[in-house]
C-alpha cells in the first residue's frame, strides 16, 4: 500500500459471510478469515490517528511537566530569599528586644534568636511592648508572603506530580499503540499487491520547488530530514515527531512555533486549502493530531508515523480528505 495514500474505503466483510477453503464454502464460525489487505489498510489508519493524538498529548504533558519544574526552581529561589530575609528580621526584632532589658522581659532576646518559624515568631512577639505598629506590620507582611510561597510551592509541587503520571500513562498507551501498528504492517507487507513504502535513505532529499526567504529555509531543512526515523516525542537531530518537524523547520528560518498541534494550530494568519503556499504547515485528523509542511504541487513534508521515516507524500485522495485547516507562519 502506497502511505501516500491510505484510502478509506467503505464495504467491509458483513458479518456471518463464510470463506473459501479448498472449493468448499465454510459457515460463519468454522474458520478464522485471515484479514483482507483493505481491512489490514483501514486498521492501520486508525491506528495512525490514534498514535498521532497519544504523541501530541504525550508532549503537551512534556510541556506541562517542564512547566512545573520551572515554577518549582522559581518558587524555591523566591522561599530561598524569604529564608535570608527572615534572618534579617529576626535579628531586628532581636535588636529591638534589647529594649526589654529596660523592663520586666530580659529574656526577649533569647526568645526570639531561638524562634525558626516566622509564624512562631509572630505569635511570640504579639504581645511584646518593644514591637512598634510598624514592626508588627512589617513581620506580619513576611509571614503572610512567605505562607503564601509554601502554598504555590505545594500547588506545584502537585501539578508536576499530576503531569508526570499523565506523561508515564500516554507512554504506556502509545507502547500498546506502536505494537499493534508494528503487527498489522507486517501483515501488509505479506501482500503481494503492497509496493514498497518508505521515505528514501538517511542522506536527505534537495527541495527544488519555487519558495522563498523564510518559506524556502524551512523547507530545505525538512526536506533534508527526509529519510530519518519517525522518533515518538522527538525534536531532532536524529528523528522527529511530526510536530517536531514542522518547529525545527521553522525554527531554522529564525520562526519560534510552539510543541505540539494543538499550540501550533492556535497560531494567527490561517489559510484555506485554495490559499496554501509552499512552507504553510498543514493540520489533519478532527483532533488536529497531525501536521506537515506543504510543498507545493500537491504535496507535503513530513513524520508520519513509528515505524517510518520522514517523507514527501501526495496530499491527494487520502490527507486532502482529513484535511483541517493550515497557518502561515
Amino acid at each position: 500500500m502506497s502511505r501516500n495514500r491510505i484510502p478509506r474505503r467503505a464495504g467491509a466483510i458483513a458479518a456471518g459471510m463464510g470463506v473459501l477453503a479448498g472449493g468448499v464454502v465454510l459457515p460463519s464460525g468454522t474458520a478464522h478469515a485471515e484479514p483482507t489487505q483493505e481491512e489490514v489498510e483501514q486498521r492501520i489508519e486508525e491506528l495512525t490517528e490514534e498514535s498521532s493524538t497519544l504523541v501530541q498529548d504525550y508532549n503537551q504533558a512534556k510541556e506541562d511537566l517542564e512547566a512545573a519544574e520551572r515554577r518549582i526552581e522559581s518558587l524555591e529561589e523566591s522561599i530561598g530569599d524569604e529564608d535570608e530575609r527572615y534572618e534579617e528580621l529576626r535579628e531586628r526584632v532581636a535588636g529591638f528586644a534589647s529594649a526589654a532589658y529596660r523592663s520586666n522581659d530580659p529574656s526577649a532576646t533569647t526568645t526570639v534568636l531561638s524562634v525558626d518559624d516566622p509564624s512562631a515568631l509572630l505569635d511570640q512577639s504579639a504581645d511584646i511592648s518593644y514591637l512598634s505598629e510598624r514592626q508588627r506590620a512589617e513581620l506580619e507582611e513576611f509571614t503572610n508572603a512567605s505562607e503564601r510561597l509554601l502554598q504555590l510551592k505545594e500547588e506545584a509541587e502537585q501539578a508536576r506530580d499530576e503531569a508526570e503520571e499523565r506523561r508515564d500513562e500516554l507512554k504506556d498507551k502509545q507502547d500498546e499503540v506502536e505494537e499493534s501498528l508494528a503487527e498489522q504492517e507486517e501483515l501488509l507487507a505479506g501482500f503481494e499487491t503492497n509496493p514498497v513504502t518508505g521515505g528514501g535513505d538517511s542522506g536527505g532529499a534537495s527541495y527544488t520547488g519555487s519558495a522563498s526567504g523564510s518559506a524556502r529555509t524551512a523547507l530545505d531543512f525538512a526536506f533534508a530530514q527526509v529519510g530519518k526515523p519517525y522518533v515518538w516525542g522527538g525534536t531532532g537531530p536524529s528523528g522527529y515527531d511530526c510536530s517536531g518537524l514542522t518547529q525545527a523547520a521553522w525554527g531554522a528560518a529564525g520562526v519560534s512555533l510552539p510543541r505540539t498541534t494543538y499550540a501550533q494550530y492556535e497560531l494567527p494568519n490561517k489559510v484555506s486549502w485554495s490559499e496554501l503556499q509552499p512552507g504553510d504547515i498543514l493540520f489533519f485528523f478532527p483532533d488536529i493530531g497531525h501536521n506537515g509542511i506543504y510543498a507545493g504541487n500537491g504535496q507535503m513534508v513530513h513524520a508520519p508515523s513509528s515505524g517510518r521515516t520522514i517523507e514527501v507524500v501526495s496530499l491527494s485522495g487520502y490527507w486532502d480528505q482529513q484535511f483541517q485547516g493550515a497557518i502561515r507562519p
